[in-house]
């Protein structure tokens, strides 16, 4: 029998009607495929590298106390509540509808700024692909802005194809990325069989937590966010039992990929190489350790990774456009939001999102160096994506917290529900939100202690970071309650539709997988 709590759950227009809007069309694989893409940012494995022999501690450290506790929660909530938007929907549940606004604000808002930073490997990889035949490619900022662009540009016309069209030609470039990976590795295995030192010092000092490298620790909670995002899209699943299976399976590649690269980028790459931190530095491992093959084979892995970035923002695009999707749906946003096209893929949400990262392209790249002339322009532009990818990671990691609260309230509040698809004791979970929380302070904590750049002093980048996060969180607010008092709420699921997919025939209403009452939210 139901709790009184349970029953008074309200199950949002989203979880009843999504379903019967996108196509059920995601396995198992392809799950893992969108988990890696989100989460596997192969670049970090060179910049850990600053810590020393300790970047493999830091690497565990981070497994266990924020992926694998983060995974467990996001199991526990994703089947508990299998809708699209994971954590506004959860969130919605626990706290209701401004707190579950306000969670999904977040969680959203980095993916905007993501996709310039996925452009921006772009740009990395094709400057290093220059410089290996002796050419100097994308100097200028506003050069590195045109290619950002159309990067985003491409994302977003791959993004409203045909769901199974695009998934596939993703899941492609996820084997071929694991295999460029996997030559990444495999250089620092050949460099030192062949005799050559280590680049890196593995002495016992150098394997040490201490004050000069803790800070490592956050950069490494900061490369596995995004465990939630694939179920951004859970509606489009077609079977439950992919949550679980993209959790494990996901979670043990994203582990394997950053520990193989880390031991790469440490073998074979010099170390006034490795500082740099970019993809590219990756990519150059396997240029040095493959010896006479090594510059066709780095040539390879860069296209290699060129082609991941650039499907990575497409992944990027499709998956946060559906927290916009369902914020139209549920009428926090305009229902034009939610619009789908005969693909039965939300282009409106991914339209808005693109035009968005793309005027901060443009402001980023071709405006700011041109019209401020305190810094050179490609100073200026440097230290303005760096603060905006800063700020927006702090955002992210507030959005984490929501999800490692949630999962505490949600077993209070829906008891029988939580342990009829219970994934482990109740200590486990507490044991998780607590650590999860930390680590997240602690990813938080560690970007206002030094800058990304040497170009700003830490008193201006400190107040660029509380500047901008605190507008956007505070835009997030207001624009939750504008739709409160400018939408109706009096509007039928069948009027919903008629705008969304242009008529409600033959969609069939999701049902409600915690047993909550059908009442509209």
């Amino acid at each position: 029998m139901e709790t009184a709590a349970e029953n008074s759950g309200t199950v949002l227009r989203s979880e009843r009607i999504a379903g019967g809007i996108l196509p059920k069309v995601l396995n198992s694989f392809d799950m893992v495929a969108i988990f890696v893409a989100i989460v596997l940012f192969i670049s970090n494995s060179s910049v850990v590298t600053g810590a020393g022999a300790a970047a493999f501690i830091y690497w565990i450290l981070g497994f266990l106390t924020f992926l694998i506790p983060g995974a467990i929660v996001t199991g526990q909530l994703g089947l508990m509540f299998p809708g699209e938007g994971s954590i506004y929907v959860w969130t919605t549940r626990a706290f209701g509808a401004f707190m579950g606004f306000f969670a999904g604000f977040c969680a959203w808002w980095p993916g905007v700024l993501v996709m310039i930073a996925t452009g921006d490997a772009v740009v990395s990889l094709i400057q290093q692909l220059g410089s290996q035949y002796g050419l100097s490619l994308l100097a200028e900022p506003w050069q590195q802005g045109l290619v950002i662009l159309l990067v985003i540009a491409l994302s977003c016309v791959l993004s409203v194809l045909r769901f199974r069209v695009t998934q596939n030609l993703v899941n492609v470039i996820f084997v071929a990325y694991g295999g460029a990976i996997l030559l990444v590795g495999l250089a620092g295995l050949i460099w030192l069989l062949s005799g050559h030192p280590a680049q890196a010092d593995f002495s016992a000092a150098h394997w040490q937590l201490n004050n000069t490298n803790y800070t490592f620790y956050g950069l490494v909670i900061l490369a596995l966010l995004g465990i939630e995002v694939p179920l951004n899209m859970g509606v489009e699943i077609q079977n439950t039992r992919a949550i679980t299976r993209y959790l494990l399976w996901g979670s043990v590649v994203v582990m394997l990929a950053y520990l193989l690269g880390t031991f790469g980028v440490m073998m074979a790459v010099p170390p006034a190489i490795q500082s740099q931190g970019n993809p590219s530095v990756v990519a150059a491992a396997v240029k040095y350790g493959f010896g006479p093959a090594g510059n066709v084979l780095a040539t390879i892995v860069n296209l290699i990774f060129i082609g991941f970035f650039l499907f990575n923002t497409v992944v990027y695009n499709y998956s946060f456009g559906r927290l916009l999707f369902v914020s139209g749906l549920d009428r926090r946003l305009p229902t034009m939001m939610s619009k789908v096209n005969r693909n039965r893929v939300p282009w409106v949400a991914v339209l808005v999102q693109s035009i968005i990262s793309g005027v901060l392209t443009v402001i980023t790249f071709i405006i700011a160096p041109f019209v401020i002339q305190a810094l050179k322009p490609s100073d200026l532009s440097t230290v303005v994506y760096d603060v905006l990818q800063a700020a927006v990671t702090i955002i992210w990691c507030i959005s984490m917290v929501f999800l490692f609260i949630d999962v505490i309230y949600i077993r209070y509040k829906y008891r029988e529900s939580f342990q009829r698809v219970q994934l482990a004791p109740d200590w486990v979970f507490y044991l998780c939100a607590v650590i999860g929380c930390v680590a997240s302070a602690f990813g938080v904590a560690v970007i206002f202690i030094s800058p990304w750049t040497t170009l700003i002093n830490t008193l201006a980048w400190d107040l660029s970071l509380v500047g901008f996060a605190a507008i956007s969180l505070v835009a997030g607010a207001v624009i939750y309650f504008i739709g409160q008092a400018t939408m109706r709420r009096d509007v039928s699921d069948e009027e919903i539709l008629a705008e969304v997919i242009g008529s409600p025939e033959d969609v069939n209403p999701a049902s409600d997988a915690a047993g909550g009452s059908s009442a509209s939210a």
